[in-house]
Order: structure tokens, then sequence, then C-alpha cells
């Protein structure tokens, strides 16, 4: 039974005993006087009537008559008048039953007066004994309308009582729920604060409860900065800020191994005669100059997403644009910067060179790698400032403008060629955790399946993305309901489809409908999605975890110094970006980063996951660190089409 129940329930008995209590006092207390004053008038009328038949030289025939008149006025249940033996003169006794009030009234508050009793006497001899009784049911009709009244008065009392009582537990009620609300909020890992109510004691209890979350949002944010600290010193140059080749090899990796990767460009950028530089400014100097070329290189980089800029070496420094095709303008533009804003540097001669390729999804590191190095080799060998683009042989007949892709993409849709394939996540224990579903989808009935990278961006940018998530929920559900063994499966959701205004509605009335199977849906965003779309994924959040959801991030890591952000989001689980896994047996400050972020992660309830886990290595390590679970090659090789 809730507590405003029970406070409700204590209000009613409280008042019920309350007012019982008082009106059984006032009918007992009634019901004393009224035999009191019955006894008191039976005895005075008993006396006056023995006197006036004294004085009148009394007979039975007199005795008689003045019984029957006397009996007559109908006050009295019993005159009885017997002689000095006990031998009755007269007698006249009221049949029973006559109330003025119900008789059950009657048999629980029976009034019992003493009869009056007087002597009668002739002259100086005794004549008899009179005896009268009063009628009471004259008290027992006065009894019963006060109390009658009183129930009345009570009632009416108990009504504004109940009234009022209602009123406070109304007011008790809001701030209540309120700290009732916070106290959920943090069994379900978010940690809100409320504001102060008024009531004293709960107040108490507000304040202590947001001091808590204050504490624990303080503890996380200091765990949190600490760790990003150490992520900063495992993989970006403590010089330029950049990315350290280590880190840049695995962003590098995951652009070409990822599900969603998009392919792009990579720009290598050597800077000429830096050791020449070294002999003639000085150390100080040349180090301006290495910060000077990173601040250059991360300003071509800022308009495009996912981009990394890293310092391989001394004077290597590498730039990979996701989703870039068009080199030359990108390349050239850097350059003019470089030559630009070196010239204090550099006497004479050459300032960079710059080698650029595309690269696609599935291509091989190494062989990527030798391309741009030889643009880059043979850009140096030209003694200028020279860019040099490696020529990439594509047979890609994919849609050329933004009109085909729409056509295609909708064409694919209607059409149902769409499919979502399966790679399996295990949990530390070697247990199937749940499956992690992308989508993939088709241009003709004989066409290639083609890799959410190769077809998202465009979707993005033609505002497509909220019918492809939908399509993928309504496969996932599907499937989940053709195998009820399976423990769960994951769907990746666009961060861009949660601010279309009929998705989010769409998609709770698509888990409602499919009831069960929903409880065993995963959802996830890219966690740059996430911070990008912050508001609408917190709308996400509560609102699917209601029909048994559970939400996620995917690719973690790269912002994790915001994680202030995320404590009232309820999240389930974090996937960490492979970036951070690959090589991690070999990384000690990726490993202690790991670590800690497990720590945080468990102590708000979060499981962590690790993504594109290649080797056994790293898979014992990330065991070691805390993981909850991996999914990568190294967990099963292939994937499994449904």
């Amino acid at each position: 039974m809730s507590m405003y129940r029970q406070l409700w329930l204590a209000i009613i008995v409280s008042m019920l005993l309350a007012l019982g209590g008082g009106l059984l006092a006032s009918l007992l207390s009634a019901r004393s006087y009224l035999e009191s004053q019955l006894a008191i008038k039976n005895t005075d009328n008993a006396t006056a009537l023995a006197l006036s038949l004294s004085q009148s030289n009394p007979d039975p025939v007199t005795v008689d008559l003045v019984t029957a008149s006397l009996f007559d006025g109908g006050h009295y249940e019993l005159v009885r008048i017997v002689d000095p033996k006990g031998v009755v003169i007269s007698e006249r006794a009221a049949p029973e039953g006559e109330w003025d009030a119900p008789a059950w009234f009657v048999r629980l508050l029976p009034i019992q007066s003493a009869p009056g009793q007087a002597q009668i006497s002739n002259g100086w001899k005794q004549f008899g004994t009179v005896t009268l009784v009063s009628h009471s049911r004259f008290a027992y009709g006065a009894l019963w309308k006060s109390a009658y009244e009183m129930a009345l008065a009570l009632s009416l009392a108990g009504l504004v009582g109940g009234y009022l009582g209602s009123l406070v537990l109304r007011r008790l009620r809001k701030p209540l729920n309120t700290v009732i609300e916070q106290a959920v909020a943090i069994t379900q890992r978010r940690f809100v604060t409320v504001e102060e109510p008024q009531v004293p004691e709960l107040r108490q209890l507000a304040v202590a409860m947001n001091a808590t979350v204050g504490r624990l949002k303080s503890m996380f944010d200091d765990e949190a900065t600490r760790l990003e600290q150490v992520r900063q010193e495992a993989n970006f140059d403590a010089l330029t800020g950049l990315a350290n080749r280590t880190h840049f090899m695995a962003r590098l990796r995951q652009g070409l191994d990822a599900e969603d990767s998009v392919g792009g460009l990579l720009l290598m950028v050597r800077l000429v005669d830096l050791a020449g530089i070294n002999r003639r400014l000085g150390r100080s100097a040349t180090d301006d100059l290495l910060r000077l070329a990173a601040k250059l290189i991360s300003g071509a980089a800022a308009p495009h997403a996912k981009a990394v800029a890293a310092r391989l070496n001394g004077a290597d420094f590498a730039l990979v644009l996701p989703g870039a095709s068009d080199a030359q303008p990108i390349a050239q533009a850097l350059m003019q910067s470089l030559v630009r804003e070196a010239a204090p540097f550099v006497e004479s001669g050459a300032t960079a060179c710059i080698g650029v390729g595309r690269f696609l999804r599935g291509d091989d590191v190494g062989s990527l790698l030798a391309r741009v190095d030889g643009a880059l080799a043979a850009a140096e060998t030209s003694q200028a400032n020279s860019v040099q683009e490696a020529v990439l042989e594509s047979g890609d007949d994919l849609p050329r403008t933004a009109d085909q892709w729409a056509v295609m993409i909708r064409r694919a849709l209607e059409h149902g060629w769409v499919r979502l394939i399966s790679f399996p996540v295990m949990t530390s224990q070697g247990r199937l955790s749940h499956r992690e579903c992308p989508l993939r989808l088709m241009f003709d009935e004989k066409g290639e399946w083609l890799p959410a990278g190769r077809f998202l961006p465009i979707a993005e940018r033609l505002k497509l993305t909220a019918e492809l998530d939908m399509t993928a929920v309504e496969l996932g559900l599907q499937e989940l309901a053709r195998q009820p063994d399976l423990p769960g499966l994951a769907i990746n959701l666009s961060a861009s489809s949660l601010e279309d205004p009929v998705f989010q509605p769409k998609l709770l009335a698509l888990m409602k409908h499919h009831g069960a199977a929903s409880q065993r849906l995963w959802l996830e965003v890219a966690e740059d999605g996430a911070f990008k779309h912050l508001e609408a994924f917190r709308a996400l959040c509560p609102s699917v975890k209601a029909l048994g959801c559970r939400v996620g991030l995917e690719h973690f890591g790269h912002r994790f110094s915001q994680i202030g952000q995320l404590h009232d989001l309820g999240l389930d689980y974090l996937k960490v970006d492979s970036s951070f896994v690959r090589g991690v047996d070999g990384n000690a400050g990726n490993a202690a980063f790991l670590k800690g972020l497990c720590a945080i992660a468990h102590n708000i309830g979060l499981q962590v996951l690790a993504e594109g886990v290649s080797t056994r290595q790293e898979l014992d390590a990330l065991g070691a660190l805390g993981f909850d679970g991996a999914t990568g090659p190294a967990v099963k090789d292939g994937v499994s089409a449904m």
C-alpha cells in the first residue's frame, strides 16, 4: 500500500475513532443524566402521591381510582400500591415495546432508573406502599434525538476535517512525489537535483539527496578530468596536441574497416628541411614552427566530421578526412597556408610537400600508406612546394547526384531490398550478450549489398535516415519475434533521425505493437551524434526505456571529458571505440584510460563493451581491464545475414 493511501487511512481511522469516541461518551453521559433525573422524578412523584393519599383517609376504591387516573396520563410504566402485608391494592403497568426510538438503539443503550417508593398512612396506621416507575420512552426519545443531532454534527465536522486533511496531503504529495522521482531517477542512473520542498522533513531529505547527487557528479567529473588527461597523454603528441602515430593508425584502420566507414582522403604532410631550421634558429623556434603547422593542419580538418590530424614523427604529419573526395582543393589550400604562415622560418626553397590519396572502405591499410607515401616522395623530389595525388583505380558505379541517390534509396525501401547483418557481442564469460545488426541495402535485385557507410552520409543530407532507421528497427523486432531465445538485438540509430518530429512517435508505436520483443531490443547512437543532438536523445531515452528497451552509445571515448552531460540519460551501456581498443595489450596509456573508464561506468551501473577487437591478446587485456563484453574479428570471424 502506498504511503499516500496509508496516510489517508490513518486520517480516516483517527477521525472515526475520535468522532465515534466523542459520540459514545456524549451518549453515555446523556443516558446517565436521564437515569438520574428519572430516579429523582420517581421518588418525588411517589412521595407526593403517598402524601396526597395519606391526607384523604384512603380506602381501596379511592386508591384504585387515583392509581388509574395517574396511570392514564401516559407518563408511567408502573404504578403499584400494596398493603403492609405485600398484597397489591391497585396496580397499573404499561405494555412493553412502546419506545420513541428504534428498538436496536434501546437494546444498545438501555436506560435503568430506580423506582420511587413512599409510605401511605391512614392516621397513625400504615395503609400501604406506593411504587412509581416513570415511562422511559420519553427519555429514549430525547436520547435518540440527541444522538441523531450529534451524529449529524460530528459527520459534518468529519467532512470538514477530511477536506482539510486532503488539502494537507495534497500539499505533501507533490514534494513527496518529487523526492520519490529523484530516488527512482538515481536507481535508473539519472542523477538529477530537485527543488527543495517547503515541508521541513521533506526539505531535509531533498537537501541530503541533492548533496549526494552533487557529490556523485563532482566525483565523476573529477575522475573524468583525470582520465581525459590520461587519454590525451596516451594518444596525443605533447608538443602539437595532434594525435600521435599509434592513435592515428588505429583511427585509420577504423576508417577502413568499420561497417559505417564512408571512405575519404588521406593527406601526408612533410615539412622540408626541418633539421636545417633547427640548426639555424634553434629548438624553440623549431617547436614554434611545428605548433604552427599543427594549427594549420587542424584548421584543415575542422570542417570535416570525424577528421583526424596527427603528427607521425619529427617533420611528418597526416590528416584523414572521412567522406571527402575532392583532394586537390583541400591539399592546395593547406599548402598555401603553410607557405604563407611558415615564411618567417624558411630562408629559401620549399616549405612543405604533400601527398594525398583517396581510400574506400575495405582498402588495405598497408597499400593505402604505400600509395600516399609514394605520392609524398614524388612531391618531395620536385624540390618545390608540391602536392601529388595517388590515383585510385575504382570501378565504382554508384549514383553520382543527390537526386539519383534519393531515387535509389527510396526504391530500395519500397522493394524491400534491405536487410540486417549480424555481429555477435559476447560477454566476458563467453556468453552471447546480443547481436549487433547494422543495415545494408542494394539498388537492384542482383546488385551488391552496400554497407551503411556507402549510403548513410548521403541519406543524412537527404533527410532519409528516419525512414532507414525505422526500417531497421522493424526488421530487428521481427527477428526478435522469430527468435524468442535470442537475448538481444542492437540497432544503430542515426542521431539526426531523433530530430525528425514524427520519428519518435512512430518508433514508440512500433515498439508497443511488438510488445515483448521490444524488451530485448537495444538501441544505440554514436557518441558524436548523441552530443550533437543531445536534447532529442535525452527525450528518446526515458520513452523507449519505459518499454523495456536498452539504450547505449557506440564509438564512445573521443568526447569522454563531456561524460558529465550523460548523468540524467539513464543509459544502459557504452561501446568503446575501436581506436582505443586496437593494440591495447601493448599501450599502457590507453589501458589506464580504459580501466578508469570501466570503473566510472560500473559505478553508475553501465555495461562497458569493446568494439573492433581484432586479436586474442586485445580480448584478454580488455577482460583484465574490466570490460563486460566485446565484438569484432577476435570474437567471431565473418557475419551472418538475417
